[in-house]
């Protein structure tokens, strides 16, 4: 279906930001610039007034869901009580017409409550914010929630991340749509890069891991202190008075994880912490993390991150850090 019309349903709680994405995609007329311009409409899912999230404003809306009806895209902005409201079905229904009359619908971070309560996430990869994916994940348990990409598009379906990203999402569908020149233009207008590398894990702050039982706490909290060294299951299993068998066992059962996998994953959070908040070089962090190499470090942040040391760090420190 080609993108001519696009309409946004707005709900009570609205996020005024992720509502403001697809006013400025797709609601500016840029005729003047070459660009196509899009019949674009923001629809009231509930009330004719709606109230934005923060109550800062209300809006007065001048179309409701009939408007749904013609739209070649359906859009969902965040809305602040997604985790736990329910929608009216009105509104779901009209989101299941849309996609089988063979519209798209796409959501922006907890938008994607939205089309979970739909139906629409069943069996489809998706992704939300990433503080709402376990939230998402408990709701809707047949939704398959990446929470470390920017955005997944699933054909009919489409789901970003957080805040900006509803931007990646917007201008994936352009250039999908109407070319790779266009939506560069559009990302010009809006001065924002036309496609970001990397996805949301980079910008996930994670604590070290607890766990609620004891027997492997105090060895965890040693790896955390000696992520430098080499480190192998047999020197923590003597240290936890365990054979390597039954100590892989039960870190496992108390930690979710491997402690190959532990290890490696708090030496990649060590290190973006290091890139960010130091000027040394990525040799140097590599030497500090315990992946000896710039080689190792890169690969291992690159399969974790999706993005190079180097290019977080431009990103949390800007041109003036250490290469």
């Amino acid at each position: 279906m080609p993108l001519n019309n696009v309409a946004v349903a707005v709900v009570n709680g609205v996020a005024p930001f992720e509502l403001g994405i697809f006013c400025e995609v797709f609601g500016i007329d840029r005729s003047a610039m070459g660009l196509p311009t899009y019949d674009f409409a923001v629809c009231a899912a509930e009330d004719d007034k709606v109230v934005s999230g923060d109550g800062l404003f209300d809006l007065t809306l001048h179309h409701g869901l009939d408007r749904l009806e013609e739209a070649d895209l359906v859009c969902l902005p965040a809305d602040r009580t997604a985790p736990t409201r329910d929608y009216p079905e009105p509104l779901l229904a009209a989101l299941n017409r849309a996609v089988d009359r063979g519209a798209r619908v796409l959501s922006v971070c907890s938008g994607a409550f939205l089309l979970g309560a739909a139906g629409l996430l069943e069996g489809r990869r998706c992704t939300t914010h990433w503080m709402h994916a376990p939230a998402l994940r408990r709701r809707f348990p047949r939704a398959l929630v990446d929470p470390d990409v920017l955005y997944v598009d699933e054909g009919s379906v489409i789901t970003a991340a957080g805040t900006a990203s509803g931007i990646d999402a917007c201008l994936h569908v352009v250039r999908q749509e109407q070319g790779a020149e266009v939506a560069n233009t559009i990302a010009r207008r809006m001065v924002v890069p036309p496609h970001r590398d990397g996805g949301q894990a980079q910008f996930i702050q994670r604590p070290l891991p607890r766990t609620t039982c004891d027997t492997v706490g105090e060895v965890i909290g040693w790896m955390a202190r000696h992520l430098e060294e080499e480190i192998t299951v047999e020197q923590l299993a003597e240290r936890a008075h365990m054979s390597p068998r039954t100590f892989a066992r039960r870190f496992l059962q108390e930690t979710g994880t491997t402690p190959y996998q532990w290890v490696l994953r708090q030496r990649v959070l060590l290190a973006q912490e290091l890139l960010e908040s130091t000027d040394e070089t990525v040799d140097a962090i590599a030497g500090r993390c315990g992946f000896g190499t710039a080689a190792a470090l890169r690969h291992h942040f690159l399969r974790t991150l999706d993005t190079t040391p180097n290019a977080f760090r431009r990103t949390f420190r800007g041109p003036r850090a250490v290469a």
